[in-house]
């Protein structure tokens, strides 16, 4: 069982984190938030019903316990541009790191002007690269609900 854990952590940490960081945009926030992830899927792994993938699973409770911080902390906002950290820690060239600076900071400032519930349909689908399946089932919604959101704010 020991092993097991361990494996689903090696195997999806990376992920839970990305999804995390990208909802908070805090570095330590993110790490403790991954971690009491994989506490309450540890702690509930007996009563996983497959009804998802793992990794799917792994998000809608990373969503959740992340949701629950947010509300403690009475910080519900999205994509704040302090705290620029780099997820993959790769230090590239001036140029790109200029380029994609200005290319996220436009990003954020676009998802900011939507709703909460645009945000995150898009934040899933498109930097997560959930299926619509995936999307519908971690944020609680029907697929028809997330096809809609999603194609609203599609670019052509």
């Amino acid at each position: 069982m020991e092993e097991e854990i361990e494996q689903l952590y090696l195997d999806h940490s990376d992920r839970v984190y990305r999804y995390i960081f990208l909802l908070i945009r805090h570095k330590e926030n993110a790490e403790d938030l991954t971690q009491e992830t994989f506490y309450k899927a540890f702690k509930n792994l007996k009563s996983f019903n497959h009804q998802s993938s793992v990794s799917t699973w792994l998000l809608k409770i990373a969503r959740n316990v992340t949701y629950d911080f947010l509300r403690r902390k009475k910080i519900i906002r999205f994509f704040s541009m302090e705290n620029e950290d780099d997820l993959n820690g790769n230090l590239p060239a001036l140029e790109d790191l200029v380029e994609q600076k200005e290319q996220t900071s436009q990003l954020y400032k676009a998802m900011k002007t939507l709703k909460k519930d645009y945000q995150e349909v898009l934040l899933l689908r498109k930097i997560n690269e959930c299926s619509i399946k995936e999307t519908a089932y971690i944020l609680g919604w029907t697929e028809a609900k997330v096809k809609t959101k999603t194609s609203r704010h599609s670019s052509p």
